[in-house]
Parts: structure tokens; sequence; C-alpha cells
């Protein structure tokens, strides 16, 4: 069975890369760790993750391109004999992709909790005006366009 792309109107030009960024975000989707992502102030995010076990040794956060990447891993400690084991020294990985411009300020680990806090820049619109050449192209072998970029006040 085919799957019909959200994306694959004629209107929508150049998201190629953004579409298959969301097919591997949603391959990647596991339940573990939890996490939560909340607004703090204006152009704020915080993201916490749920590592209760995991000491800030043992986690690694790491910004590739507009990808963070959370991981975990805790060491099996091999001379403990358990009779019962119900809490499983288990791995993990994590991934979120942040859009332009949004950075990483800090992360801090709190009772279990792992906060990632991240700032939205405020962007400026642009405004471009392109120039449009009158007469016949198709004559002409060095047909060029002006484009002229300002920032909107």
């Amino acid at each position: 069975m085919s799957r019909v792309s959200v994306f694959s109107s004629p209107l929508l030009l150049g998201f190629d890369q953004f579409e298959r960024t969301l097919d591997r975000l949603a391959k990647n989707a596991e339940g573990y760790p939890p996490y939560n992502i909340e607004r703090i102030g204006e152009n704020g995010l915080r993201i916490t993750l749920a590592v209760a076990g995991f000491t800030s040794d043992e986690l690694a956060i790491e910004l590739v391109e507009n990808q963070l990447i959370v991981r975990g891993k805790q060491t099996d400690e091999g001379d403990r004999v358990y009779l019962h084991r119900g809490i499983a020294a288990r791995q993990f990985q994590r991934a979120f992709m942040l859009a332009d411009g949004i950075e990483v300020t800090g992360a801090r680990l709190d009772n279990g909790l792992l906060s990632i806090d991240l700032v939205r820049p405020v962007l400026e619109p642009r405004i471009r005006t392109i120039r449009i050449d009158a007469g016949n192209a198709a004559g002409r072998a060095d047909h060029t366009i002006d484009i002229t970029a300002r920032r909107s006040r």
C-alpha cells in the first residue's frame, strides 16, 4: 500500500528533507524515557525527561545540526547479586528536531528529571522585491533576475 505524502502538493517546493526528517522521527518514537515540553516565557522552551536512576555522568546531550540527541547509558555493576531485579539498567536515545535558529541555553539534572532549556530567537520578517525584465528573453543569452532583500520595520 502506498502512502500519500502531505508534501506531495506542487505548491510545496523544497520540503523533501523536512518530510524525510518527519519519517525518521516517527520511526524512532518510543516511549522511554517519558518527557514534557513546556513554554517558558515569551520565547523559551524546556524539555524535561524523566531519567530516574541516571547520574549526570551516564547522560549525554548532543546537538547535531538541528537534531538534539539525548542519550543515557547505565553501567551494570557485575559484583551485585540480585534476588529480584525489577529495575533494569537500560539505555536510551531520544531525539528532538529543532527549528532553525533555536538555541540550547543549558541543561540540569535534578531529582531524576533532566531539563534542557531552549530559546527561540525573534525573527524579523524579510520582504523581497524581484525585478522582472521586459522584452523578448528568448533572444538574449544573459537573462538575469535582480533580487533585492530588505528588512521590514
